[in-house]
């Protein structure tokens, strides 16, 4: 009988440096083994599994809300097309950040699953700068993605001050029934033994909450696969649930953009989150924004010919004026009229 798959949530709220950890793991995992992603966002063009074939990762992609919705089946068919397809040797579900994540851990434990998946650890990340936000400490999601962690892990540590650091070690302390292990870290480095911590039960403070507030459009029919229509030049594609707003951006792949004006327009944004793979003429390149703060990478050139068109993706607690943005993102296009 084959063994079951060693399966993985790691979670966290918008912007705390997931698919970072989980791009740091897949880069330093035993070289023999099949790793494969889930990866579930809250925009409806889906960025992440573009970023991750950086790291020639196997990934499944759920855009346009949260994975669990629709009694589970985006989920189950996406996780199911991944085993059937990949065979892994490990399995990484990252989930929205804006997403609850107690429906996500009882569908892994649910019948059919219980006979194919060992569920171990769900590794939490958070911001500690966050912990003094009330925008977060008081967001639902946020407590429960907390709360379900088995490991608690303080991403972004070399962004902190003193009394940042003070404010994650009361979070440590105040559990009555204490996490597996906690852990400080930079820029997203994960240590792959800390998937290996067992599973534990947790009690959740909003279990009502997901029921009441689902993500995303309720589609009767599952479809994660979003491309261009026949001679159109992009597509423009919009959500909103829970007070956040996102819009994404889909271009053909032969448009190339200007690398300066993209990297002056995404510096100067006023969203709460940015991701985008955009075709420059300086080259292929991921754009990561948080709160205004931008970091980009050159994407390697080994990893190029399987991204097949750029996309864009913001998010923000208002509501985005998708027609002035996007007259911005258009005039960074060289060659635009």
């Amino acid at each position: 009988m084959k063994s079951l798959i060693p399966t993985n949530i790691i979670t966290g709220f918008l912007g705390v440096g997931k698919t970072t950890a989980i791009t740091h793991l897949l880069k330093h995992k035993p070289q023999d083994e099949i790793w494969s992603v889930l990866v579930n966002e809250f925009g409806e063009i889906g960025i992440d599994g573009a970023m991750l074939k950086s790291v020639n990762a196997h990934v499944r992609e759920v855009p346009g809300g949260c994975i669990c919705c629709v009694a589970g089946l985006p989920m189950k068919i996406a996780l199911n097309m991944m085993i059937a397809k990949t065979k892994p040797d490990r399995i990484l579900i990252e989930p929205t950040g804006l997403g609850h994540p107690e429906e996500i851990i009882n569908t892994l434990l649910g019948e059919y699953y219980n006979t194919v998946l060992d569920l171990r650890a769900t590794l939490t990340l958070v911001d500690p700068r966050k912990l003094s936000d009330s925008r977060y400490t008081e967001n639902a999601n946020f407590q429960d993605q907390i709360a379900v962690a088995d490991v608690l892990v303080a991403n972004k540590t070399d962004e902190c001050g003193p009394e940042e650091r003070r404010a994650f070690d009361e979070l440590v302390s105040s559990f009555e029934i204490p996490k597996q292990a906690s852990f400080w870290i930079e820029q997203g480095q994960l240590e792959a033994s800390w998937l290996d911590f067992p599973r534990t039960e947790h009690e959740v403070k909003n279990p009502k909450h997901h029921q009441k507030n689902r993500l995303g459009p309720q589609r009767e029919l599952y479809n994660a696969n979003v491309s261009l229509p026949e001679n159109e030049r992009f597509i423009r594609r919009e959500n909103s649930a829970n007070g956040f707003y996102s819009c994404g951006w889909l271009f053909q792949p032969q448009l190339q953009f200007d690398f300066n004006q993209l990297f002056g327009w995404l510096s100067g944004a006023p969203f709460l989150r940015v991701k985008a793979v955009m075709h420059t003429n300086e080259g292929l390149y991921m754009f990561n924004a948080e709160n205004g703060v931008l970091s980009v990478n050159e994407i390697p050139v080994q990893s190029r010919e399987d991204i097949l068109d750029s996309r864009i993706e913001v998010i923000d607690d208002k509501t985005i004026d998708a027609d002035a943005n996007e007259s911005i993102l258009l005039n960074t296009i060289l060659g635009a009229t």
